[in-house]
């Protein structure tokens, strides 16, 4: 007996845009045949791929999500698959009633109510006006608009929208649900009821594709993920594993956001004169440098401004002097980018006391298990009298990201375990099958 074919099948799929800037409107016949073998017509100078090249399958009953930033695909896939775009080239085949939930007001008439929006949307959807009839009430009471229905949906909030949209979409009994985002546009107690009729569908056998920012809802939600990027599929599988990778990815690439800003600040400064609204002090002593130094496990020292909670890292400084003092202090904090105080110390404080420093001199402070949450985070340096009065005051002389593989609360994240006495008892956790990495030749 063979094997039923999944819902939802997506074969090499890709989807060009024309470029609409000056110089890529007009094209001639002649151009269009002689370049007929590219992809659609178009070369690759005058196209913009949304996406390229992407094949997965949803089984049915199955949660599949798509990640990634805003531009990576993820609504053009969807709308590739719900059949509002045509692909480039590939094919898209799905199987069953489908409702999209894509855009936020999309196929309501603003001009008339709502009662009259869920006939026309319902239809649409598929449902004859007999069905739309034995369901109007429930999709009224989903929604909660039992006192606007008769309102021009004009009049609407974006949340009115979204609980209209989802409670028609919902009531239609689609083999296939696409959301993309709107849930985010709800109030909480309405995404929960819509998570709850997903829940619903879900188990009654119902194909689920899911785009969402929220990473959280996308792991506790989905059984497989896809992450999107500029148009490509980098990774597809376990949820966890697809969101770490994701999540290091958008580390790495703040860390490189935050070392060039690091770079022009500091050449800004070098030409400038270090006094200034960030930078104080009576120039006795000057922090020419500052860098962050993550360890790995043979000791070695890379600089780099991404990093995982809990990594060993040590934080630098190079100071000048004009002449040689006795009386110095070195300090350094760690704040979030609005100020709040994370962290702080100086040598001082650690016992030491100055004697001379001469320069150039480089100072640093070790942190075998920084352990902090996820987010950003800024760095001050300072080199001063131990009466307080400053030589020089740098108030974020770096910035630097940190990651982790679950969602903290709070600013500091200590190891930790859990135990449980007999009397608590847990859900088994479902087994997860494993990711593959997309590789593109």
């Amino acid at each position: 007996m063979s094997r039923p074919q999944p819902p939802v099948r997506v074969r090499s799929v890709s989807k060009l845009y024309r470029r609409m800037a000056p110089g890529f409107r007009l094209r001639t016949l002649k151009s269009a045949l002689v370049e007929r073998s590219l992809v659609g017509g178009l070369s690759a100078a005058e196209s913009i791929p949304a996406v390229q090249d992407v094949s997965f399958e949803v089984a049915a009953g199955e949660a599949f999500g798509l990640i990634g930033s805003n531009g990576s695909g993820k609504s053009t896939l969807l709308k590739l698959v719900a059949g509002i775009l045509q692909p480039t080239s590939g094919e898209v085949i799905v199987d069953g009633r489908v409702a999209a939930l894509i855009e936020l007001g999309a196929g309501f008439h603003p001009e008339i109510s709502g009662r009259e929006n869920i006939f026309i949307n319902g239809s649409v959807l598929g449902l004859s006006r007999r069905q739309i009839e034995e369901r109007y009430d429930e999709i009224v009471a989903f929604s909660g608009l039992e006192d606007f229905i008769e309102e021009p949906v004009k009049n609407y909030s974006s949340g009115m929208y979204v609980r209209l949209g989802f409670a028609v979409a919902v009531h239609t009994d689609p083999d296939v649900l696409m959301v993309d985002e709107v849930l985010s546009v709800g109030d909480e107690a309405f995404a929960h009821r819509c998570l709850h009729r997903i829940e619903e569908l879900l188990a009654a056998g119902k194909t689920l594709l899911f785009v969402s920012h929220s990473l959280t809802l996308v792991e506790d939600l989905c059984d497989r993920v896809l992450w999107m990027d500029r148009g490509v599929p980098r990774l597809i599988g376990e949820p966890r594993r697809v969101v770490d990778a994701y999540r290091e990815s958008v580390a790495e690439s703040e860390g490189r956001q935050h070392q060039k800003a690091k770079e022009e600040a500091e050449a800004e400064r070098e030409a400038e004169d270090p006094a200034g609204p960030r930078r104080w002090g009576s120039g006795a002593a000057t922090i020419r440098t500052a860098r962050l130094l993550v360890l790995g496990e043979s000791g070695a020292a890379v600089e780099r401004y991404h990093l995982e909670t809990g990594e060993s890292v040590e934080f630098e400084m190079t100071v000048e002097v004009d002449r040689p003092l006795e009386d110095f202090v070195f300090g350094i904090g760690i704040a979030t980018p609005r100020g709040t105080e994370v962290w702080g110390t100086n040598t001082e404080l650690g016992g030491w006391k100055g004697s001379r420093l001469e320069g150039p001199a480089q100072v640093r402070v070790r942190c075998p298990d920084l352990r902090l949450a996820p987010g950003e985070y800024r760095v001050d340096l300072a080199v001063h009298a131990s009466d307080g009065a400053p030589y020089d005051y740098r108030q974020g002389a770096f910035s630097f990201v940190v990651s982790a593989p679950e969602q903290q609360v709070g600013l500091y994240a200590p190891r930790h375990e859990w135990s449980f006495s007999s009397a608590v008892s847990w859900a088994e956790v479902g087994s997860t099958t494993e990711s593959e990495e997309i590789k593109h030749e």
